[in-house]
């Protein structure tokens, strides 16, 4: 529990703490709404992805049987391969902040530095069933860290949320209530300190509460009726 000094004006800057920190907290839990929402949708992605990587790996596997059929593994590890290699282009999104990456443009074909002495369409089918699975691949490692940056931020923004509703909040809430009431007691006295230092009308100080307080109610009757 913090230590405050109980005046009018400690109570108003607590309230316009507590004011601020509400709607940190709202900005918050939206914010993870927003979060667990975007990390569903890049899930669905990812399994997705997945799916076809799967049915791409039992093609690329298919079509590899195909030309070590045609050509025999010594003949095919000499096959030609292209002068640069591809690499998949990279699509960048802000998303709170946050970078979601993912290929941006399909497989395309690749042309070799020299010709193949034995070429065949078995090869070439193969060749360009691995090149798809390599984009294929590359789009599931970039999804994969998408879901890794948003999972951090949520958990980093969770511990905020949490930080701020079970800790912080209850404490300003707590010394608020406190400052109400020290404040009140403080009044109560102010108000007994008052009518006990005013005279009455013999001059006596806080005789006339204590007549009033004691006095029988017959007594206030009977002096009515007079």
């Amino acid at each position: 529990m913090r230590e405050v000094t109980p005046t009018r004006s400690a109570a108003m800057e607590l309230a316009d703490e507590r004011k601020l920190m509400r709607q940190g907290y709202e900005f918050l839990d939206e914010k993870r709404m927003l979060l667990a929402s975007q990390m569903l949708q890049q899930m669905r992605n990812y399994q997705e992805r997945s799916d076809r990587h799967f049915a791409e790996t039992k093609d690329a596997a298919s079509a590899l049987a195909a030309a070590l059929e045609r050509h025999g593994l010594d003949q095919l590890q000499v096959y030609p391969v292209p002068e640069t290699p591809t690499t998949p282009d990279n699509e960048r999104t802000l998303f709170l902040g946050l970078a979601m990456l993912s290929v941006s443009q399909p497989p395309r074909a690749t042309e070799t530095g020299r010709g193949a002495v034995d070429p065949s369409p078995e090869a070439k089918a193969c060749r360009a069933a691995f090149e798809k699975l390599l984009w294929t691949a590359a789009d599931i490692g970039l999804r994969a860290g998408n879901l890794m940056r948003l999972a951090r931020e949520y958990r980093r923004t969770e511990r905020r949320a949490n930080a701020l509703e079970k800790v912080l909040l209850p404490e300003v809430e707590g010394a608020m209530k406190l400052i109400d009431e020290q404040l009140d007691t403080m009044e109560r006295e102010e108000v007994i300190r008052t009518r006990w230092s005013s005279p009455d009308a013999d001059g006596k100080r806080g005789a006339g509460a204590v007549k009033s307080i004691g006095r029988p109610k017959e007594n206030r009757l009977t002096l009515g009726l007079y």
